[in-house]
């Protein structure tokens, strides 16, 4: 039984190697900032949970108690890490982007981002 789970302690630990190598190589080799924001915050978050998995059913297996901590980590890093990508992205819409260059934003024809109707941004930009 002790092997079984030592197998699967070493899974896990080598899927977390394997997707935070990945998460890694595709924040440095990625062309643009926005594909470069994907790839560490999908695979080094599954990295991550990865560890934390295995020091779980470490602890169950080899110290006889339900650790709580990594399950409370984990629920952080799952609920936290979309978010902070989310914002990342849209300071980058910001800073990069103007109106004119983005796609079409469907039958609204606003963006979230950018969300004065085109009538009114032309009256603001005007100098008084």
């Amino acid at each position: 039984m002790d092997m079984i789970l030592d197998v699967l302690i070493a899974g896990f630990l080598v899927m977390a190697g394997v997707f935070g190598f990945v998460g890694s190589y595709g924040l440095l080799k990625l062309n643009d900032p926005m594909s470069r924001l994907h790839a560490p915050t999908k695979a080094t978050t599954l990295g991550v949970g990865g560890v934390l998995l295995a020091s779980m059913v470490h602890a169950i297996a080899f110290e006889g108690r339900l650790s709580l901590h990594e399950l409370m980590i984990t629920l952080f890093l799952f609920l936290t890490a979309p978010v902070t990508a989310h914002f990342i992205a849209k300071v980058h819409i910001h800073r990069r982007e103007e109106t004119g260059t983005l796609p079409s934003a469907g039958p609204d024809a606003i963006w979230a981002t950018h969300n004065t109707p085109p009538e009114e941004a032309e009256s603001t930009d005007q100098p008084q």
